[in-house]
């Protein structure tokens, strides 16, 4: 009895199996999507290299030639050229005015310098805003002229120091200023538009504050155009 029942459950589990391999050799599995390129061959010879993407770099840089449009307007060259040098004028001003405050012999030049330190901290809050909603690229560090304004103030001292750091703050008021006027007559960017009237009102105001020094002297001023 047994092995009668031995030999039928051998029998059952061979059909079973032949069923299972039946059923295999008609399935066909579907293709992986990207399956292909796995197994691609190389490009042919003479089909020319394969094209790689433009660097981030290139590509910052053809954007920043000419004017390119924005969801506020175009954008000029000229607009870009106002937003990464009121950043510029930051880079130097403020740290040099926080230092005035301490060194300065004078207190109205300390208190001067107190009130451009604070609202250049104001303005560089605004550009960098505009410069990302715009995509413009800002610098990082002052320009070769500001570092050469900042050594020779740091160099001096007393009456000297007062002095010089009039001087290059306010020359460097009056350069920037011509340029706030330029963008704000010409640019066709709504958002440039309302920054160079903030930019006009604060560098006007340091204008002021820095004349109101008394120490102002012919060499403050940028030479006036031909």
């Amino acid at each position: 009895m047994r092995l009668g029942r031995s030999r039928g459950l051998l029998v059952s589990c061979a059909a079973v199996a032949l069923c299972a391999l039946a059923a295999c050799a008609q399935y066909t599995p579907t293709p992986r999507s990207g399956a292909g390129d796995l197994g691609a061959a190389p490009p042919a010879a003479g089909a020319g290299p394969t094209r790689s993407p433009v660097p981030a770099q290139a590509a910052a840089e053809a954007a920043d030639i000419g004017t390119r449009e924005t969801r506020w307007g175009p954008l000029s060259e000229t607009d870009r050229d106002l937003i990464r040098k009121v950043r510029l004028a930051s880079l130097w001003e403020m740290p040099m005015a926080q230092d005035a405050m301490q060194r300065a012999g004078r207190a109205k030049v300390r208190e001067v310098s107190r009130r451009i330190a604070a609202q250049h901290h104001t303005l560089d809050g605004q550009v960098r805003d505009l410069a990302a909603k715009l995509d413009v690229t800002l610098p990082v560090k002052p320009t070769d002229e500001q570092q050469s304004w900042m050594s020779d103030i740091s160099s001096r001292s007393g009456s000297a120091y007062d002095v010089t750091y009039v001087k290059w703050l306010r020359l460097a008021h009056g350069k920037i200023f011509t340029l706030i006027g330029t963008v704000r007559g010409t640019t066709q960017n709504t958002l440039v538009r309302r920054f160079s009237e903030q930019a006009n009102a604060a560098v006007l105001n340091h204008q002021r504050l820095l004349e109101s020094t008394g120490l102002t002297t012919p060499e403050s001023f940028p030479t006036p155009p031909a």
